[in-house]
């Protein structure tokens, strides 16, 4: 006849929930990747360098490259400044 556990020892019901959990865990870890969080990628962790926001704003059409020319000197000059 069987026990009132199906069978089973201690070693087995701890291998079973053992697979239970790392089956668990490797399904919320592959959904988490499949479906990210919006604006929670690595780079938005990095500030974004003056050089970058120049160059967007340039690219939008915001500034005229004039303009921008001389923003981007100004922000060489200043980096050699602190040099």
């Amino acid at each position: 006849m069987m026990d009132w556990d199906g069978g089973m020892g201690a070693g087995s019901w701890l291998v079973m929930a053992a697979f239970w959990g790392l089956l668990l865990v490797g399904i919320v870890w592959a959904l988490a990747n499949l479906f990210p969080v919006r604006g929670s990628s690595k780079e938005d962790h990095l500030p974004e360098r003056p050089e970058e926001i120049l160059d967007r704003r340039l690219v939008r059409g915001e500034i005229d490259p004039a303009t921008y020319d001389e923003l981007r000197a100004k922000l060489t000059a200043a980096r050699a400044e602190r040099v």
